[in-house]
């Protein structure tokens, strides 16, 4: 009988992160552009950024990553199952980049594959491998986001060029058996709209129409769509839970803009103290600044075991999505 309120779970026992050596401020950047600190801070809250070396790649810097969140667990490479890497920037088509990663680590029992959702693509992965670990299919999996932005941007439009950084975070998830109260993965939910891809993209492919290399991003249309769809996404997750927004101990946001951040927080009522903020610190680092701002906040004391934390993306595609984590 005591079994029926037990639960399978991913639950959350190690976080890791990586930022790239060279930072560059806003007024670094407005040596190169034609822009300023104080524009860049008013529109967006970005006070610097980091710009990663020749030798620190997608890969190196998610293996750095995904290292630091096994020591955190006390596992051993080669007691991992799978490698999910989310990211827009592989180092290269194929092999993937979660492979490379595999290799780095030593990780030779575990599978891996990358998974592409622009900024919400941590979320994804969370929700993939949640999925897995339900089902029984492996017993832990990685999930790393990791982005190397810097190389893909035109530093001839300044409304782009300031907003991105580069850097990794990853967790690790592991397949528990908890009460229904207990730690781990909620839900995750997932959207897209297809729709509204070209609103912010990366104009490169195997198309040879195509002019390779650069993003591009209206950015005026993705602030319009975001707060709501990010609102609405997060309105789902309480409800899926028959939770309400008192009940959220952070706010754990995809960091792409301050005033974004602000707006959904806004949305929720939460104070300030309860969102969890980096983007003054990285930028926008797309698939990372999930687990990058996780791993702070794991870091600094304020994510602690027994708190509700809710986690939201809006990236190109469009796509978003939202989870409810329990650590």
């Amino acid at each position: 009988m005591a079994d029926q309120f037990f639960i399978t779970r991913a639950v959350l026992t190690g976080t890791g992160a990586y930022l790239p050596e060279q930072i560059l401020t806003n007024e670094d950047m407005a040596k190169r552009v034609d822009t300023s600190d104080e524009w860049i801070v008013e529109r967006t809250g970005i006070k610097q950024r980091h710009f990663a070396g020749p030798h620190e790649t997608t890969a190196f810097m998610g293996a750095q990553a995904g290292r630091q969140a096994l020591e955190k667990a006390g596992l051993a490479p080669e007691s991992l199952g799978a490698i999910i890497v989310a990211t827009s920037t592989p180092d290269q088509m194929f092999p993937a980049t979660a492979v490379r990663i595999q290799a780095a680590l030593g990780a030779n029992n575990a599978f891996g594959f990358d998974l592409s959702a622009a900024c919400s693509g941590f979320v994804y992965g969370l929700s993939v491998a949640d999925a897995m670990l339900r089902a029984g299919q492996v017993k832990n999996v990685l999930v790393i986001g990791s982005e190397v932005f810097s190389r893909l941007l035109n530093f001839e439009d300044r409304a782009t060029c300031v907003l991105f950084g580069d850097g990794a975070g990853a967790v690790l998830l592991e397949a528990r058996e908890v009460e229904k109260s207990g730690p781990g993965l909620l839900s995750t939910h997932l959207y897209a709209d297809g729709a509204l891809g070209d609103i912010l993209y990366v104009d490169c492919g195997t198309d040879d129409n195509r002019t390779p290399g650069h993003l591009v991003m209206h950015g005026r249309e993705v602030f319009r769509h975001a707060v709501n769809l990010l609102a609405g996404a997060v309105n789902d997750a309480l409800a899926e839970n028959n939770l309400t927004a008192a009940a959220i101990d952070l706010l754990v946001p995809h960091q792409a803009n301050k005033r974004i951040i602000d707006g959904v927080g806004k949305k929720l009522g939460l104070p300030a103290e309860r969102v969890v903020i980096t983007v003054q610190k990285h930028a926008n680092t797309s698939a990372a600044s999930i687990p990058l701002a996780l791993a702070e906040a794991v870091q600094d004391g304020r994510a602690v075991p027994g708190k509700l934390l809710l986690l939201e993306a809006l990236g190109g595609g469009l796509t978003w999505g939202s989870a409810l984590l329990r650590l």
